[in-house]
């Protein structure tokens, strides 16, 4: 379970990236944050992630209130935590193999079951066959395959995605899609999206922000701004 508990984010300027924001998503849940650009959305997963902290309120994780300035376990923490990044963050001298074994190996899992969990979760993202191409050889769909195998691959307990179609074509990013709703169920999936047509055909939880808090927040909801 994450839960933010009137967790606010004010920078030094004294504009709010968040205000008062608090939510519960249960394990595995499937949520999309959903808002105008500079909403906060971002910012929720930045907290997720322990990239930034809170000025005020409380930020848990799996029991873990990782916004406490004593948190230790940061490393821990990523572990459970799969991102997909719009710009895809492959490297781009590895091959696709080596691309999402980077994950097991920093979980410590391995050698054998790194290449059983790697070539698995290949086939699950539709890329059978293609561990030992390079990135410059795949389209930015295969791309983001790439990073969402990267990220479900091991035993990651959460999926945290900002704008995962974000530059990909509305054919692929259904693609993309369909790989989220494989995984759904499995694992807790949080997506920051602007893509509406997504949003409103899938009918998922929809968190809305406007303005740093929570406008709306519905169980099979849809894009309404």
């Amino acid at each position: 379970m994450i839960v933010f508990n009137e967790v606010a984010k004010k920078f030094p300027l004294g504009n709010y990236a968040l205000n008062e924001v608090s939510f519960e998503i249960d394990k595995n849940e499937f949520v999309f944050l959903v808002g105008p650009s500079g909403a906060g959305k971002t910012s929720i997963i930045k907290l997720i992630l322990r990239e930034i902290l809170p000025s005020s309120g409380t930020v848990t994780v799996a029991g873990d209130e990782i916004s406490s300035p004593s948190f230790n376990k940061i490393s821990e923490l990523r572990q459970k935590i799969g991102v997909v990044f719009q710009d895809f963050k492959i490297l781009s001298d590895k091959n696709i193999f080596e691309n999402i074994a980077i994950t097991c190996q920093i979980q410590g899992i391995n050698k054998s079951e790194t290449k059983s969990k790697v070539l698995k979760t290949l086939s699950l993202v539709n890329l059978k066959n293609k561990e030992n191409l390079f990135p410059v050889q795949l389209s930015a769909g295969e791309l983001q395959r790439v990073a969402i195998a990267r990220a479900i691959v091991g035993e990651k307990k959460y999926i945290v995605a900002d704008e995962p179609t974000g530059n990909l074509d509305p054919k692929t990013s259904w693609e993309i899609m369909k790989i989220f709703k494989k995984i759904e169920g499995d694992k807790t999936i949080i997506i920051a999206t602007h893509n509406s047509d997504i949003v409103n055909s899938l009918k998922k939880r929809v968190i809305t922000l406007k303005e740093g808090r929570i406008v709306k927040d519905n169980k099979k909801g849809g894009y309404d701004l």
